[in-house]
């Protein structure tokens, strides 16, 4: 197999971390690990890659400087003009994770993926967070979905722009949530760049008389499929389903989804949680779709618009 070839750097904090205690996230000796040892946990690793390793110190990243800033740079451009090297992959801590990636991020040109990583718990505590994030950003570095973005950083299955990172909380898992910086996810890569709107009909209004009927259902746990009958029963055309997570169907729902495709309704899978794009899935088809970033009521009106329009529901999905 011809896998792509990873170059690791690994500079400490706290996916380097150990403490005494296993029940313990904040009282650890950051930067204790070397980085074999950060590949020994997670074997899985070299399914995806083939990975070479330097470490050009292993701190707390409190306690890094310009200094250090600049031996990492010159590591990294090290490794990116190797015509061996096809990606970067870099340890770090949390604390100056910011200011390392957008000093990076300001250097290097997009091309071979510069991938950052970290952990909020150390790698002896129980539920580490620090190989899966490893894991996912040699995926994320061997995918190449980067190319064009430039420096990223992947952390608790995000992909944020280096450029826009930020820390925003002591010790949660999520620290680095909450801004404008996630442009896409981890497992699988994939880039998620948005902001994403529908195609506009400036001239479908002149042809309008009146909207079609589509329905929002929400959709909780054990909600009867029966709502779905009735609801096609009284004329509506087509359904948008507010459902749990990335728009989950519920395998009670299944039958009743099947007949209303039979009967030519359309069904738009969407999401109750109020944030994050529903993702297409396997079972979806021409007549049942995500409704991508579209809210409930907005796919309600994409419904309307194009059944009116006699327009294919994906122009607006």
């Amino acid at each position: 197999m011809n896998l792509p070839r990873i170059h690791l750097i690994a500079t400490g904090g706290t996916i380097a971390g150990v403490a005494d205690d296993r029940a313990s996230t904040t009282r650890y000796q950051a930067g204790s690990l070397a980085g074999h040892a950060l590949l020994e946990a997670i074997p899985e690793v070299h399914g995806f890659a083939r990975i070479t390793i330097s470490q050009p110190f292993n701190l707390d990243s409190k306690d890094l400087g310009p200094g250090h800033w600049l031996q990492l740079a010159r590591d990294v451009a090290e490794a990116l003009v190797d015509p061996a090297c096809d990606a970067v992959v870099v340890t770090h801590g949390t604390d100056t994770l910011e200011e390392s990636a957008f000093l990076l991020d300001r250097l290097f040109a997009p091309g071979k993926p510069v991938v950052l990583t970290c952990a909020m718990r150390p790698a002896s505590a129980h539920s580490a967070d620090g190989p899966l994030n490893l894991l996912h950003a040699v995926q994320v570095a061997a995918s190449g979905v980067t190319r064009q973005t430039g420096v990223v950083a992947v952390i608790n299955e995000q992909i944020h722009a280096a450029s826009r990172l930020h820390k925003r909380h002591t010790r949660a898992l999520d620290a680095f949530e909450g801004g404008d910086s996630v442009i896409g996810w981890s497992d699988p890569p994939s880039l998620d760049l948005g902001p994403e709107t529908p195609a506009r009909l400036p001239g479908l209004l002149s042809s309008l008389s009146e909207l079609p009927r589509v329905d929002v259902l929400w959709v909780g746990a054990g909600s009867e499929p029966d709502l779905m009958a009735s609801s096609i029963s009284h004329g509506a055309r087509a359904i948008v389903l507010c459902l749990p997570g990335n728009g989950s169907l519920p395998a009670v729902w299944l039958d009743a989804v099947k007949k209303a495709l039979a009967r030519d309704v359309i069904v738009v899978r969407s999401s109750r949680t109020g944030a994050g794009r529903v993702t297409p899935q396997p079972g979806d088809g021409p007549m049942l779709f995500a409704s991508g970033r579209l809210t409930p009521p907005q796919a309600r009106i994409a419904l309307m618009l194009a059944l009116a329009g006699q327009l294919a529901p994906a122009h607006f999905f």
